[in-house]
């Protein structure tokens, strides 16, 4: 349960980073179940990435939860905006 724990604050992460992004670029959102997918779909692959190239272990302090939902909405904003550029161009 304990290494399931840095995953969901990942993916929650995720979920709050797509939806602030779909706020600030309301052109490219997918609404709210949109943005959160989009979101938690980033937030997934920012844990499982981030961690290794940033060299980072994902410790259960602080720090360590800062960490982590930083990089899941990083992820979740990231996998957002992509998400809802590449809606708009096959939209046209």
């Amino acid at each position: 349960m304990e290494a399931l724990l840095p995953l969901i604050i990942n993916l929650i992460g995720g979920a709050a980073g797509g939806n602030i992004a779909g706020a600030l670029l309301k052109n490219l959102s997918l609404g709210t179940v949109g943005n959160s997918i989009a979101g938690i779909l980033g937030g997934g692959v920012a844990s499982q990435i981030l961690p290794g190239l940033l060299g980072a272990a994902g410790g259960m302090d602080l720090a360590g939860i800062l960490t982590q939902v930083a990089s899941g909405a990083g992820g979740g904003g990231i996998a957002m905006i992509l998400i809802g550029i590449i809606k708009n161009i096959l939209g046209r």
